[in-house]
């Protein structure tokens, strides 16, 4: 059973806060003034860098990063294809299941990802998750860059999941 749409709304709001918060306080570790000048770079600035060697990669676009997201949240992908662009997804398999029976009534997701940033292998971005119910505000999730593949973070991953009521337990 799906929440009521307000419960839905107040429930994103909450974990994008939860999730603002923890990326706040672990970008306030460093006093090197020069981390923002040279880790952070735009997908834009990167997009032809492949940095491999030095622990950073191509820059992801904007669509790549969506096409996980919309992979992800389409109940009619199987769990398998969902498991491979998650990072450690095999360990997600039942709550990607129940998520994929919880969506498969509900209505089409859509996602809009913008403000991409990559710092070594991990790339952030801002993305605004539109439901049949209306829309939550951006919110900041993660991609993990392994094996070749720009994957969904697992941290990002419970994220979705919770929304879809199929929360992450470890």
């Amino acid at each position: 059973m799906l929440l009521p749409a307000r419960t839905l709304r107040v429930s994103v709001a909450t974990a994008a806060a939860a999730v603002a918060v923890t990326l706040g306080l672990t970008a306030c570790g460093s006093d090197d003034k020069s981390d923002t000048a040279t880790a952070t770079t735009t997908s834009a600035a990167a997009a032809g860098a492949d940095h491999g060697a030095h622990g950073t990669a191509t820059a992801p676009t904007a669509d790549e990063l969506k096409a996980t997201l919309v992979l992800v949240a389409d109940p009619a992908k199987p769990t398998a294809e969902k498991t491979a662009i998650i990072v450690n997804g095999d360990k997600r398999t039942a709550n990607i299941d129940q998520m994929n029976q919880a969506l498969a009534g509900y209505g089409a997701l859509t996602f809009a990802v913008t403000d991409v940033k990559v710092e070594g292998t991990t790339a952030t971005a801002q993305v605004v998750i539109t439901s049949p119910h209306g829309a939550a505000p951006a919110m900041p999730m993660t991609w993990e860059h392994v094996d070749g593949k720009w994957k969904l973070s697992d941290a990002t991953a419970c994220t979705m999941l919770g929304f879809a009521q199929a929360p992450c337990t470890s």
